[in-house]
């Protein structure tokens, strides 16, 4: 592992800018065989809010967990809030979410 000088953190830390953190899980409404076109519709969504640069990085979750997906925003909390409750899933109720405040470097990405 690459050593990090205190003066190295000391430049970085500031670059740090504030992003909201999504965790979507099971709702009450999840699981059954109609809610498939509602879950291909959400993820339409996440496409297109992917293209404007809301969306940073979404990442759908399969294993047998109620977490369903984690998300990350380029939008404070309440416009995050404000997005998600206009998503299909969370209107029908096929899935709930939380949302964080959280922090990164703009320019971070996962690797290709």
């Amino acid at each position: 592992m690459k050593e990090i000088s205190n003066e190295f953190m000391m430049q970085m830390l500031p670059q740090a800018k504030l992003f909201s953190v999504v965790l979507l899980k099971a709702g009450p409404n999840y699981g059954t065989p109609e809610n498939q076109p509602i879950i291909w519709e959400h993820a339409r969504r996440n496409f297109a809010l992917r293209e404007e640069g809301v969306l940073s990085i979404v990442c759908p979750v399969s294993d047998e967990t109620e977490l369903k997906g984690v998300g990350i925003f380029n939008a404070d909390v309440e416009q995050t809030k404000e997005i998600m409750e206009g998503d299909p899933g969370v209107i029908t109720g096929v899935f709930i979410y939380e949302v964080h405040t959280a922090r990164s470097f703009p320019g971070d990405s996962l690797p290709q």
